[in-house]
């Protein structure tokens, strides 16, 4: 049985902004809400890929690592980097069909690796997930396992939501082209800056 505690703290969590939501919107912005819901399912796998990880016992291993963490962190924050630059470039470019010239299986792609190398969410997992594993319920990589795909599958369903708040306003802007340019240029910036930021993410000294 879930535990009702989990569920609650959960929800919080998945309610709170956090860069996946952020690196959504910003997405959503930038091609619109197709682009917006690939990525947003993207980052969900992607996450999926690090509760699979921790319940394998391999983000742990990363987390302990100073080098293995500074690698992933770095190729993260490389690609978040240049993936906004690219995107506030290409906002000079024809508004008329934005989401054909990327795909939302290409936004999906990238959202799987946006997420994927993201050290900060190993790292949430493996400090958030075992206050809820019970020795006594069965095996904890099978509860670990459980309880994060729980927390995608909220994660996920928030961001969905803040797809179709954000697609409805970037609607509005249609007829404004030099105003939806300029705030594609500004999710561009908007996702390069989530690149800095994992930049300046330290390895957590115990989980």
């Amino acid at each position: 049985m879930i535990p009702l505690l989990f569920l609650a703290a959960a929800a919080v969590i998945a309610l709170s902004p956090g860069p996946g939501l952020f690196y959504v919107a910003a997405r959503t912005l930038a091609g619109g809400r197709g682009e917006g819901l690939a990525s947003t399912f993207g980052t969900g796998l992607g996450g999926l890929v690090h509760v699979a990880a921790g319940a394998a016992g391999v983000s742990a291993l990363v987390m302990a690592s100073a080098d293995a963490f500074a690698l992933l962190k770095i190729l993260g924050a490389l690609y978040l980097i240049w993936l906004g630059l690219k995107t506030a470039r290409e906002a000079r470019f024809d508004m008329a069909a934005p989401v054909e010239r990327m795909g939302a299986s290409r936004a999906f792609r990238e959202g799987i690796l946006v997420e994927a190398l993201n050290p900060k969410t190993a790292a949430f997992f493996l400090a958030f997930l075992p206050q809820f594993v019970d020795p006594a319920a069965g095996p904890a990589w099978a509860q670990f396992l459980i309880l994060g795909t729980i927390s995608v599958a909220l994660n996920t369903a928030v961001d969905v939501a803040v797809v179709a708040v954000v697609s409805r306003a970037r609607a509005m802007t249609l007829a404004r082209p030099s105003l939806l340019r300029q705030l594609r240029q500004g999710a561009g910036v908007a996702i390069a800056g989530l690149g800095l930021s994992l930049l300046f993410v330290r390895r957590p000294v115990a989980l």
